[in-house]
């Protein structure tokens, strides 16, 4: 619907934002000047004690110095109470005493049925509800008090009622106030059988209303009292006021509610609602009766940017938590997310709260877990991965639900934490074997020494020693990343070398992590430009990247999986052999000169056996003690190193 010029403009003039706003927060009246109009408090959007939410009445606009939140008094109602703007401006006009502008006579009629429909709604609720106080209720009044521990204040709150058990009960009040069988009928309360007879839908049930964002009475839901009925809980039929994908029980309070910072908390039922909400977690909703739907999920982020989804703690919540997991992955958008609550097994946050407390439920939402980690466990949980047919099967999953995520940064971000993950399960998985304090054993090496995938120590990192080759490490580090991006299907044969290697630096940590996430997409290298634009251009700027063999035209898949082991392997080499370095300066305390000159020097033999090409001829060498070849310059530089250090003051120092 369209707005007639100067509607806006009017309403503005015709409310006070200061008057609106006041009804949310409580101004800080030592900074506010009232004359001057002129406002100060803790801001509604957002956690905090200080007076940083300033309000402008004369200029209409407000602003936050926390959280930055700003706008004007339409903008304040939209995201104080979540609200689509021409319900905003519905719900300001109404204040303001102003005729909202007619609609087309369609629209008009169809508003017109639907106000009808709500009438009969509320009829129906209020029949309920004095129904329960009736002596035939007194099965239910005492399971609500006695296995619910509702008090009756609570009962009002919430508007239970009780459907007795009679065929006729409802239809027989709607009819003494006037209402039309059709509009019975079509407001779902009332059903038609076969023969054309009605009765009421809903029979022997304690009655939960549900209403939509707003309040109104849209539907129904009930609990049987019958242990052998077909359907423990019952909700009303999809009508004109109500679609059960598209609404979620308690909807406006926790809006409400989760507005003033309350985390919004998705339970599986009316009954887990309830309790949440009488223990002090106001903003809980619940689904109706179906699984969580993309509507729902997309109204649940207009409420909250990340709703914390809290299922029972049996097979079936967490069937239910994977099901939301896999709707949810194509529709994650930045900064906007789920935590999922798992509670004990067996319990549902009703029997939590009554077995333990709020603080045992507020336990249960701090230790809420990321999306991530719900998917990670699905596809790992209770499997055993000691094969590489094992370990393949289990990355092409993963690659699949990975390509699932339309939003680029965050594919990305999965990406990096399942690497990590991924990692972590592998690595734990080895069998551990024998080492010494200080000194790791490194599968794949003789005897003990670093690691060389492993990061470099802080020691290291700072001594000389690992100085001076970094610009070569760089550029090897850039071929290396630069050919896989023309050579995408190569990444599964270098995974582990990518994922263990400590680049040198945040540039090519985020592009490694980008060409492993989209790999296996025809369309690698657009998406990583896409992702990481400023990196890519800085990588492709290297003159040495350029001439790189392995880019040049001719190149095939062949040369270009050369091209990276042997950049691997030397890159691996020189690592290696500038921390076996560094470790003997940093602790040369024990150790005999002829020690550490060997320990260097078998360092020194790794380094030249992976820098050497095999058309390369030996230059002058030696054999060592253990019968190894090596290069007499390697090996003098080494001694050089080793003349350099004063032993005679316990820890080494160079000189």
């Amino acid at each position: 619907m369209s707005l007639p010029p100067g509607f806006l403009d009017e309403l503005r003039t015709r409310v006070s934002l200061s008057a609106v706003v006041g009804r949310k927060v409580t101004w800080d009246m030592r900074k506010s000047n009232m004359a001057k109009g002129d406002w100060w408090a803790p801001c509604p959007f957002h956690q905090e004690k200080s007076a940083s939410f300033h309000v402008d009445d004369r200029k209409g606009f407000y602003y936050c110095f926390g959280c930055h939140a700003k706008g004007d008094v339409l903008t304040f109602v939209k995201e104080a109470d979540n609200l689509p703007f021409m319900e905003a401006v519905a719900v300001l006009a109404a204040e303001a005493g102003m005729q909202m502008p007619e609609r087309d006579p369609r629209a008009a009629e169809k508003a017109d049925r639907r106000t009808e429909l709500g009438q009969v709604m509320e009829e129906v609720v209020k029949f309920y509800r004095l129904q329960l106080k009736t002596a035939g209720a007194a099965p239910a009044r005492d399971y609500i008090a006695q296995k619910r521990r509702l008090s009756d204040a609570a009962v009002d709150r919430w508007e239970l009622g009780w459907a007795p058990d009679s065929r006729q009960a409802l239809i027989g009040s709607l009819a003494s106030k006037g209402i039309s069988q059709e509009l019975m009928v079509a407001s779902g309360m009332v059903a038609k059988a076969d023969d054309g007879s009605l009765y009421d839908r809903f029979r022997g049930r304690i009655i939960f209303p549900i209403r939509d964002g707003r309040g109104r009475a849209i539907s129904l839901g009930g609990r049987s009292m019958d242990p052998n009925a077909r359907a423990k809980y019952l909700n009303g039929p999809e009508t004109e006021l109500f679609d059960k994908g598209r609404n979620l029980f308690n909807h406006g309070p926790a809006r409400e509610a989760a507005g003033k910072g309350q985390p919004l908390i998705v339970a599986e039922g009316y009954m887990d609602v309830i309790a949440l909400s009488e223990a002090g977690f106001g903003a809980a909703v619940a689904p109706l009766g179906t699984a969580v739907t993309e509507d729902q999920l997309r109204l649940l982020w207009r409420i909250s940017d990340e709703p914390v989804v809290a299922l029972d703690g049996d097979t079936a919540g967490i069937r239910a938590a994977l099901r939301v997991v896999d709707l949810a992955l194509p529709l994650l958008e930045s900064g906007k997310g789920l935590r999922f609550a798992l509670l004990p097994q067996g319990q549902d946050p009703d029997d939590l709260l009554k077995a333990e407390g709020p603080p045992a439920m507020q336990r249960v939402l701090d230790a809420a877990q990321p999306m991530v980690n719900l998917l990670w466990q699905r596809e790992t949980e209770g499997r055993v991965f000691d094969s590489p047919e094992r370990r393949a099967a289990l990355d092409k999953t993963l690659r699949q639900a990975l390509q699932r995520i339309a939003d680029p940064s965050i594919r990305s971000h999965y990406g990096e934490v399942i690497k990590e993950l991924r990692w972590e399960l592998f690595r734990s998985g080895r069998k551990p074997r024998a080492a010494t304090p200080g000194r790791p054993f490194t599968p794949g090496r003789r005897g003990f020494g670093p690691d060389p995938f492993a990061p470099p120590t802080p020691a290291a990192r700072q001594s000389l020693l690992a100085a001076g080759s970094a610009p070569e490490d760089t550029l090897r580090e850039a071929v290396v990343l630069a050919t896989l991006l023309r050579f995408p299907d190569l990444v599964h044969r270098f995974e582990s070398e990518l994922e263990r290697l400590d680049w040198s630096g945040e540039d090519h940590v985020r592009l490694r992590n980008l060409i492993m996430t989209h790999a296996a997409a025809p369309d690698c290298r657009a998406r990583v430009e896409n992702d990481s634009p400023a990196a890519l251009d800085r990588l492709m700027a290297h003159p040495h990247v350029r001439i790189s063999p392995a880019l040049q035209p001719r190149a095939d898949t062949d040369f270009a999986a050369a091209c990276v082991e042997e950049a691997l392997a030397r890159l691996q080499a020189e690592r290696a052999h500038r921390a076996e370095l560094a470790e003997a300066q940093e602790d040369v305390e024990g150790l005999a000169d002829e020690g550490l000159t060997w320990r260097i020097s078998r360092a020194a033999e790794a380094r030249i056996s992976a820098a050497r090409g095999p058309k390369e001829q030996k230059t002058e060498s030696i054999i060592a003690p253990n019968g190894v070849e090596l290069d007499r310059e390697e090996l003098d530089r080494a001694r050089r190193l080793h003349d350099s250090i004063d032993f005679s003051r316990g820890r080494g120092r160079q000189t």
